[in-house]
């Protein structure tokens, strides 16, 4: 049986959990060259609190990043094992970039200079978002609901239209979220572009 633990050691672990929260979303608002002092603050401890948890300022960033990918990849599978259609594939998606919307977008911004095992989490991420892409489109192909289309290339436009906004957002949603903003009308504008060809009666048939 596990021991119970003691009221110290839960502090020290909701201290932490604090201060990796607060890393995250100074990062995602400031950049990941941000000072420690500027977290600590931020996260209400002293700036030797943070040294207790993490012994470097690249410790920091890596737990904050890996924490991101967990988050992350549990949501993605969870998504996975709901089995929802494509449509609600994508919903669910931009669900998961909203909750952590400033800090995906600095990761990919600044990821050619970010240390390979970083950049090894984000390729698996993004291999595990291709497969549950793939899952769901190609159940929707068998039913029909959209076109027969090349799935590689329509992940990677789906990628490349929420990145886009992702860049831009301080031009198209000054202020707020941009994915929070144009979320609907992302997922309309996709599915309707792969969507299944609306059927009409040639006019020349015979009757």
């Amino acid at each position: 049986m596990e021991k119970p633990k003691g009221k110290r050691t839960l502090q020290e672990e909701a201290t932490r959990e604090s201060i990796v929260k607060t890393a995250m979303r100074i990062y995602g608002e400031q950049g990941f060259s941000v000072p420690v002092s500027v977290i600590a603050n931020e996260a209400g401890v002293s700036h030797g609190s943070i040294i207790v948890h993490f012994t470097s300022k690249e410790e920091l960033f890596r737990s904050a990043t890996e924490r991101f990918f967990e988050d992350t990849g549990k949501r993605m599978h969870d998504i996975a094992m709901a089995q929802v259609g494509f449509k609600e594939c994508l919903t669910e998606f931009l669900e998961l970039v909203e909750e952590h919307e400033l800090f995906y977008k600095r990761l990919t911004m600044e990821l050619s200079n970010m240390p390979a095992d970083i950049k090894i989490m984000m390729a698996s991420l993004r291999s595990a978002n291709m497969l549950h892409f793939e899952m769901a489109a190609e159940r929707d192909m068998r039913l029909g609901k959209i076109r027969e289309l090349p799935v590689r290339m329509m992940f990677n436009t789906w990628m490349g239209l929420v990145f886009y906004y992702l860049q831009n957002g301080d031009l198209f949603a000054p202020g707020e979220s941009v994915i929070k903003r144009f979320k609907g009308e992302l997922v309309e504008f996709f599915s309707t572009l792969v969507g299944e060809e609306e059927k009409t009666e040639n006019p020349n048939a015979d009757v």
